[in-house]
């Protein structure tokens, strides 16, 4: 039977971007060009690494960590939506996620440099204000203002906007479902032509294995996840994560492996992910509860992982 014009062809794209792979699924008209699509996609998620990376000396987030304190500055719109997102999550919070904690970040070895004990205990010794109370941000001027040092790094919640970023370009296509991915974010909207919805792994929190540990269904809303299997650096017998305690201005020690989130945008769902596992199950849990999140933990029980959720993963 000849195709008809209004069968659709699925198409997975993907290319390389902050030391990972951003990836998008979506199924189009036959005669819909890709190429510009593929290039559109590209650019969203170059752009949210040009402005926001701490690895790009010459990134904009990285100059304004260099400017003064106490001056108004110039930012650019993508980077000021991702600090007031960052900044309501850090107050709603309690200040478990925290988007200035670059200095302590950076000091521990997750940054362009290795780890030095100098730093770190120049880190661990200085004072870190919620970002929230220190960092002014005048959207409408398109400006922003440090009341105080500070250090910003946008690890936790850049990568989910660029995943929400990726989807937009996608809409802006005329493409209404869709799964966009860039490493553990991911993004689904609508549902596929047989009317599924968009398959996606939790994984397990091994150190030295991908595999998934259940598989979920996302459409019209994000994942991600949050974890200390992928990124971390050994001290003598202790393994340290990647993500840091405000309070400590150390690796955290919640005791959670993981934590998977499910949020209506995918910047929301990453900085969450980073909260709770900073807060531990117990706090954790408690918090997603009070803000309508769904929230998987995973906790290391011997050989085996305790699963501890609420929402839909109760």
């Amino acid at each position: 039977m000849p195709k008809m014009s209004t069968d659709l062809k699925r198409v997975a794209l993907n290319g390389a971007v902050m030391g990972t792979r951003w990836s998008a699924v979506f199924h189009a008209p036959e005669a819909l060009p890709i190429d510009p699509i593929h290039a559109a996609l590209a650019q969203a998620v170059e752009t949210v690494d040009r402005q926001m990376s701490t690895w790009n000396p010459d990134s904009d987030l990285m100059r304004l960590n260099a400017a003064e304190v106490g001056v108004w500055h110039a930012a650019p719109p993508e980077m000021l939506a991702v600090l007031q997102l960052g900044l309501a999550i850090g107050q709603a919070s309690g200040g478990a996620f925290d988007v200035g904690l670059g200095d302590v970040v950076q000091a521990w070895g997750f940054g362009p440099d290795a780890a030095d004990p100098a730093r770190i205990i120049a880190a661990m010794k200085a004072p870190h204000r919620p970002s929230h109370e220190v960092l002014q941000i005048d959207a409408e001027a398109g400006k922003l203002c440090k009341t105080a040092a500070l250090t910003l790094d946008l690890n936790g919640i850049a990568k989910g906007y660029a995943v929400d970023r990726m989807t937009e370009v996608l809409t802006g296509f005329g493409i209404t479902a869709s799964l966009t991915a860039l490493d553990g974010e991911l993004r689904g909207k609508g549902v596929q032509p047989d009317g599924s919805a968009w398959p996606v792994a939790v994984e397990k929190p091994d150190y030295a294995v991908r595999s998934a540990l259940a598989m979920l269904d996302l459409h019209d809303g994000a994942v991600a996840t949050s974890g200390d299997y992928r990124h971390w650096v050994d001290v003598g017998a202790k393994r340290l994560s990647h993500t840091m305690d405000r309070q400590r201005a150390a690796p955290v020690e919640c005791g959670a492996a993981s934590v998977t989130v499910m949020a209506a945008s995918c910047a929301e769902a990453d900085a969450w992910a980073t909260a709770l596992l900073v807060l531990g199950a117990e706090a954790g849990l408690k918090l997603a509860q009070r803000q309508g999140l769904s929230a998987l933990f995973l906790t290391r029980q011997g050989g085996d992982f305790l699963p501890q959720g609420c929402g839909v993963f109760a």
